[in-house]
């Protein structure tokens, strides 16, 4: 079965996500390692790091807000109906929408106020506004997944398999 366009899309995002976590489990296994055996360290480490974190959190936001793996509680869910469960789901990710697009809001104002104050890294003297930008990219791609999965929720809840929103290519075949 051909993957929709927006499924592609979707796991670009995730894709991106995860290049993310490597780059910052590099950045901290090779300066750890530079610091051990060779007492150097990779200037402005600490501020790539910081940044590279920040980074890493909301593009994961945009990985796990979609895909509805994020910490959940599941005592009311799972004695609940369909029907009740489906309801919780629209109302969760709903209230989940308007928080992270405040969010989203918010830190595009801190991109720009980064940018205005021309805040640098310490050691090489980089400007770090370009990290936040690309942190606010994946807040902006944590709006557009989970408003495609309010959409899905909504009005095709057949695709949303809890924890997995499309169906599994095993059972496919």
């Amino acid at each position: 079965m051909q993957r929709s366009l927006m499924d592609r899309f979707i796991d670009g995002i995730e894709w991106i996500a995860a290049i993310f976590v490597g780059i910052v489990a590099a950045d901290i296994f090779i300066s750890v390692l530079l610091r051990k055996f060779f007492s150097a360290s990779i200037p402005d480490s600490y501020d790539f790091g910081r940044l590279l974190l920040g980074i890493l959190i909301f593009w994961g936001i945009a990985a796990t807000s979609y895909r509805g793996t994020h910490i959940t509680v599941d005592l009311l869910y799972s004695s609940s109906g369909p029907r009740a469960q489906r309801l919780m789901d629209v109302f969760a990710t709903a209230v989940l929408l308007f928080v992270v697009t405040v969010q989203t809001y918010t830190l595009y104002d801190k991109v720009q106020q980064t940018r205005i104050d021309n805040v640098l890294t310490y050691d090489l003297n980089w400007p770090t506004w370009p990290f936040f930008a690309v942190a606010w990219i994946g807040d902006v791609s944590a709006v557009l997944l989970i408003a495609i999965r309010t959409y899905r929720l909504i009005f095709h809840p057949e695709d949303m398999e809890r924890g997995h929103p499309h169906h599994s290519e095993a059972a496919e075949s």
